[in-house]
């Protein structure tokens, strides 16, 4: 049967206070002017998500909320970590979308802020959506299953086709009922042009960030399901991976190239989460072919299929760049390569 767990309405009222708080005084505080996130800050920001995440689930969850034990905190973390993992390619389109509409790095913080701010209320949306369902129609988890195992497979076997905004819908809907700027104007997504409302370029951003994230969160939120139906296990892991997407992307925007196998690790997390789902029996009587995994062992699955992913990404763009390195030592700065920069001297 679908577990409610022991979080009260107060509870729910309580973290999302919280976050709402953290966000106003992230973005009233911390960021209030328009500045160029470096690496430093993000790291220490991406840190201090981390640490408070894993605060919540190890401490803090436990002491007010009756009934969380270990297992609900070894299935809030190995969520977030599933949630935090996928959020990762994210990242990297978020990037590409950037790049493709030229926005300044000063303004890039300001995007992401209301962009994972719209991301939080959909996803709320969409996991209560889910639980809904799964309350109702317990089967509908091999359903979930069945489609990250085909996405997963897709991503492993199927070329990707790039990001291309320009062919957006929402992208194209926003251009054919509102007038947009040439220009970007400051950090403003609205502005007044020839009397009329017209949106900036940055405005256009946002709305393509918003529709990528609602594209990714068809597979993310499945994923945890197979973690756990718990409701409010689902949505505080998903939100504290959400938060720190902002910090995680200026920390990772610059190494695009050192994670080429990321995506495989991704594609292979997605496979797992599905067979995992497909596998259990979800409170029924198991059949022949049916097993329960425990949380425990697929946090270490995912996390190790993670690292793999990443270390092997990185020893390999490493030897390359030594071997392109050291083919360009061998061919000297001379047409014809260090063994020929001229003839021999007679002796």
């Amino acid at each position: 049967m679908f577990a409610w767990m022991h979080a009260t309405p107060w509870h729910w009222a309580g973290f999302i206070l919280s976050v709402l708080f953290f966000l106003a005084l992230d973005l009233g505080v911390f960021h209030r002017r328009a500045h160029v996130v470096r690496f430093r800050e993000a790291l220490a920001w991406t840190a201090l998500w981390v640490t408070l995440s894993l605060c919540f689930g190890l401490f803090l969850a436990p002491i007010l909320i009756a009934n969380w034990g270990r297992p609900e905190t070894v299935e809030f973390i190995t969520g977030y970590v599933i949630e935090l993992s996928l959020s990762m390619d994210n990242v990297f389109v978020i990037a590409l979308i950037f790049a493709y509409f030229r926005v300044p790095a000063r303004y890039q913080h300001r995007v992401l802020f209301w962009g994972i701010l719209g991301a939080l209320v959909m996803r709320g949306l969409m996991i209560a959506a889910g639980a809904s369902l799964v309350s109702r129609f317990l089967w509908i988890l091999y359903v979930f299953g069945a489609f990250l195992v085909f996405t997963g497979l897709k991503m492993l076997f199927v070329s990707d086709e790039g990001v291309h905004p320009e062919k957006n819908p929402v992208l194209r809907l926003a251009r054919k009922c509102f007038p947009v700027t040439t220009g970007f104007k400051g950090q403003r997504f609205l502005t007044r042009q020839q009397g009329r409302l017209a949106l900036t370029p940055l405005a256009l951003v946002l709305l393509v960030v918003e529709a990528t994230d609602l594209i990714f969160a068809v597979d993310s939120i499945p994923a945890i399901f197979a973690i756990t139906t718990n409701p409010f296990i689902v949505f505080t892991s998903n939100v504290f991976a959400i938060l720190g997407l902002r910090s995680l992307y200026f920390v990772l925007a610059g190494a695009i190239a050192y994670f080429r196998y990321l995506k495989v690790g991704l594609a292979l997390v997605l496979v797992f989460v599905g067979c995992k789902m497909l596998l259990d029996p979800h409170g029924a009587p198991p059949a022949w072919y049916q097993m329960t995994i425990p949380t425990g062992l697929s946090l270490l699955v995912v996390a190790t299929i993670i690292l793999a992913a990443i270390v092997v990404s990185v020893v390999v763009t490493h030897r390359e760049k030594k071997k392109a390195n050291a083919r360009a030592r061998t061919a000297g700065p001379g047409p014809g390569g260090a063994g020929s920069a001229g003839p021999s001297r007679p002796r």
